[in-house]
């Protein structure tokens, strides 16, 4: 299994820049995609960016243009890079990994705020 730890969720105000990450540890070994997702209150958690071993992006239509998902193979490390923030932005974000035959594995989740 994978161990996840997110960081850098904080409370922004509306317009500002927050940049997530999200360090890999244990048996990296074959994971083919890394995704955040995020979960507000009182709704389902959601997909937000996906990126695959490959290098290949997808977004969710709410953040495209905004966000932006990268990682850093040599350091075993995500990012999401969020701009533009807007108060419905305002959830628990989850760093998820897919491995090929392990299935998916998740952190802890860090709160991003965003409100004046």
């Amino acid at each position: 299994q994978v161990q996840l730890v997110e960081s850098g969720g904080g409370l922004v105000q509306p317009g500002g820049s927050l940049r997530l990450s999200c360090a890999a540890s244990g048996s990296i070994f074959s994971i083919y995609a890394m995704s955040w997702y995020r979960q507000a209150p009182g709704k389902q958690r959601e997909l937000v960016a996906r990126i695959t071993s490959g290098g290949s992006t997808n977004y969710a239509d709410s953040v495209k243009g905004r966000f932006t998902i990268s990682r850093d193979n040599a350091k075993n490390t995500m990012y999401l890079q969020m701009n533009s923030l807007k108060p419905e932005d305002t959830a628990v974000y989850y760093c998820r990994t897919d491995q090929l035959g392990l299935g998916a594995s998740w952190g802890q989740g860090t709160q991003v705020t965003v409100s004046s």
